[in-house]
Order: structure tokens, then sequence, then C-alpha cells
């Protein structure tokens, strides 16, 4: 049976349906689910997608945290169910405390649309399992506050558990270490600016995004 894996749709999300359709061709049953809703159901992964949830207001993420749904998104989490935020979706989970630290404006203060190399750094989370450390992936970005901060400490929890998954291969937009995500300890919640929704087919430029989708379609069977 294909695994059934849940899109989490806020006001403001626009990358919903890229996520779905590329998820149902790679063998998944993707389903939309608003965020109003109160109950999962069926479902064996969860995806928190790009775009502008409730329009950013306060800080990316920081209303869409209180949506009801995200309640069940981290219980699912904390159970070992998998879960990967893309962009906007990586900062709910940093806002709902799924991850640590926190996304801010990019250094130079502009918005970022281009196709950027990242370095796959483990093997050992949802969205790289089947791609190989050191591994070099072309994936698109398109963010105006991708910049990866956090404190002392947990830049020191990452190192030492290697939470870092991605990391740019040059300053992007000012994160710590270059950071493009990052996994809590267990490997089953990911975060990631880069968008492997959109490198996927040959025609969009790459096709460098779908060994992570894979990874995280396996995870969720």
């Amino acid at each position: 049976m294909d695994p059934i894996i849940k899109i989490v749709t806020f006001p403001g999300t626009n990358c919903e349906y890229d996520v779905l359709k590329q998820l149902n061709f790679l063998g998944a049953d993707a389903e939309l689910i608003w965020h109003q809703e109160s109950d999962l159901g069926s479902c064996s992964g969860i995806v928190l997608p790009g775009g502008f949830a409730h329009g950013d207001y306060l800080r990316p993420g920081a209303i869409a945290r209180f949506s009801p749904i995200m309640e069940q998104v981290i219980k699912f989490a904390e159970s070992g169910g998998p879960v990967i935020g893309i962009c906007n979706g990586f900062q709910v989970l940093t806002e709902c405390g799924l991850l640590p630290g926190a996304l801010s404006k990019n250094d130079r203060m502009r918005f970022i649309c281009k196709t950027v190399s990242c370095v796959v750094k483990t093997s050992g989370s949802v969205l790289t399992s089947a791609a190989v450390a050191g591994q070099t992936l072309h994936l698109p970005i398109n963010h105006g506050e991708g910049n990866y901060v956090c404190d002392e400490e947990t830049l020191k929890y990452l190192r030492e558990n290697n939470l870092a998954v991605l990391t740019y291969t040059e300053d992007v937009n000012g994160s710590v270490e270059q950071i493009a995500g990052i996994s809590n300890k267990a490997g089953n919640v990911v975060g990631l600016m880069p968008h492997p929704e959109r490198a996927t087919d040959p025609l969009l430029g790459s096709t460098d995004g779908q060994v992570l989708l894979r990874s995280f379609i396996e995870a969720s069977k």
C-alpha cells in the first residue's frame, strides 16, 4: 500500500500543489489537509509546504503554530512519525518547537529566488536516508527569511549530534555555518529552506530533489 502523506495547508500557503503532484508522481498517496482540521485521519507522513502562512504576520510561522492541526502534527512527530517542513514549513517547525533555532531575514535583506548547490551532511534522517553524505544537490530556493540562526548552545548541540542535514556550498543568506536544513535528534523531523519538489523534473532544471522526496516516502511506509 502506498504511504498516505498529509500536506498541511494554511491561508497563504502556495506550494501545496507542487508537493502534492511530485509526491504522487513518486509513488505516495498524498492529500491536502486544511489547518483548521483537528484530526489527521489515516496518515503515515506529514509535509508542511512553502508559502506565507497567515501572510507571515508577526513572524513567519508564528500564527500557523497555533492552528488546530498543529497539535496533531506535534503528537505525530513526538511519536516518531516522519515530518518535513519546506521553507515556510521549516519556519513553522521552529516556531512550534519541533526544531531548534529560528529563521530570520536574509542578511542582505533581499528576497532570493535561484538554484543553489547544497551538500548532504548525513543520511541519518527521513529526508536524506536515500542520499549519500557528501553528495551535492542542486535545489531552488525562494525566500526572504531563510537565514538560520541559533545560540551557541544550540549550535554545539547541532554539531555534536550531526543534525545539519544540508548545508549551502556558499554563503547564500547569512545562515550560521551555511545551514540549509536540520533535523531533530531522532531524525524523523526535518526542516529545510530549499524546495526539493521543484527539482524533480528535467524540465525544471534539476531532478536532484527526487532523492530527498523518495527518502521521505520510504520513511513513511
